[in-house]
């Protein structure tokens, strides 16, 4: 009776067992077939064979999840919904932080149409532009859906803020494939970088997207071991007034916050919480940040002089007396189009490196600067 009594308790100890066995092989299983290490919005999986792009995040608050299955365009008969077939030859994309993950992967030629195109600063897709391969598709917010329905794309990587954009919409109606990109979503500088995966599964070049980003990112955290080489961590200040009493900086856990903290910095606001920017009256960011030795990116402002236009007490800051005040926004393409603005979310590793420049210019003393110059 004994032995009779222990058979339930032995079988459910040997289905306890095989249980978290097999748990372990789906954890396994399922971090083998992902392909994403820091990026959040979105995912490339490989199940059972299929392969699966994963949008998480298409816009602010979204809480849709997209699944596309990726598709060889030869195996294309009746165009079935949620299928992308690869590699994509017509593209439209309606970001400028989509333009240079295109170019690594020398598939500019494949971009048909881009919305308000003068702002594009790359010189290989601004020839593109000029030579009219690449069409005008109206603004951001308000796409010309007649000029895009024309143009008769195999698939649109659409942007919106904070909802579906009724004009892609329309064209997903008329049967061409919308696909949001998500990538100024990303918390993280490496984050945002690695949606050049995002394009590498679209043109069919993933190897070649996983090895450029994995440069980046190697750059990246070699950048970061040096700033730890520093011998001093400078105070840092950032933002400007844009409206009203207001300041508008970065909050201590958003990516620019990363920045400064992988560049071995005191960001004087780093113990603050939140992933955005931080909206506080011009006294208390007076208070504390009067003393900083350094500013860095103070809004849009381009000078001292449109800075001492806005309010004469931006002089009374000792970055300001000291001339340690660094923007993005001079460095600008042939159309007027701010490169930072273009090419920063690609490239995280060359802004990390002028955040170096910038405080500890011992420490990089080949490295000339990309984004930021000093504010004359």
């Amino acid at each position: 009776m004994k032995n009779i009594n222990l058979i339930p308790v032995l079988l459910f100890l040997l289905i306890a067992i095989s249980c978290k066995k097999e748990v372990e092989k789906a954890d396994k299983v399922s971090q083998a077939e992902s392909s994403i290490t820091y990026a959040k919005g979105f995912d490339i999986i490989n199940e059972n064979g299929i392969k699966k792009l994963i949008i998480k995040s298409a816009y602010q608050n979204s809480k849709e999840v997209s699944e596309y299955i990726i598709k060889d365009a030869a195996e294309k008969g009746t165009t079935l919904e949620n299928t992308i077939y690869t590699p994509i030859q017509k593209i439209v994309v309606t970001s400028t932080t989509h333009i240079p993950m295109v170019e690594l992967l020398n598939e500019e030629n494949s971009i048909i149409g881009f919305p308000y195109a003068r702002y594009v600063s790359s010189e290989k897709t601004r020839q593109l532009i000029d030579a009219g391969k690449i069409k005008e598709i109206g603004k951001e917010s308000s796409l010309n859906t007649e000029i895009l329905l024309d143009l008769q794309p195999e698939l649109v990587v659409g942007y919106s803020v904070s909802s579906a954009d009724k004009s892609l919409t329309t064209v997903q109606k008329a049967g061409i494939s919308v696909i949001y990109n998500g990538d100024w979503l990303e918390e993280t500088p490496l984050g945002r970088a690695e949606w050049i995966k995002f394009f590498g599964v679209l043109f069919n070049k993933e190897k070649q997207a996983d090895s450029i980003f994995k440069v980046i990112e190697t750059n990246y955290l070699d950048a970061k071991k040096i700033a730890l080489k520093a011998t001093k961590k400078p105070t840092v200040l950032s933002g400007a007034i844009m409206s009203k009493d207001i300041w508008n900086l970065p909050s201590g856990e958003s990516f620019v916050a990363q920045f400064i903290n992988d560049a071995n910095l005191n960001y004087l606001w780093k113990e603050t919480k939140g992933k955005g920017s931080l909206s506080l009256s011009f006294e208390s960011v007076f208070d504390k940040g009067q003393n900083a030795e350094y500013w860095i990116s103070p809004g849009y402002f381009s000078s001292k002089e449109q800075l001492l236009q806005s309010n004469k007490i931006y002089a009374e800051f000792d970055a300001f007396k000291n001339d340690e005040i660094y923007t993005s926004t001079i460095k600008k393409g042939k159309t007027g189009g701010i490169i930072y603005y273009e090419l920063a979310a690609t490239r995280p590793d060359l802004v990390l490196k002028d955040f170096i420049k910038i405080t500890n210019p011992d420490l990089l003393p080949n490295y000339e600067m990309t984004f930021f110059e000093k504010m004359k």
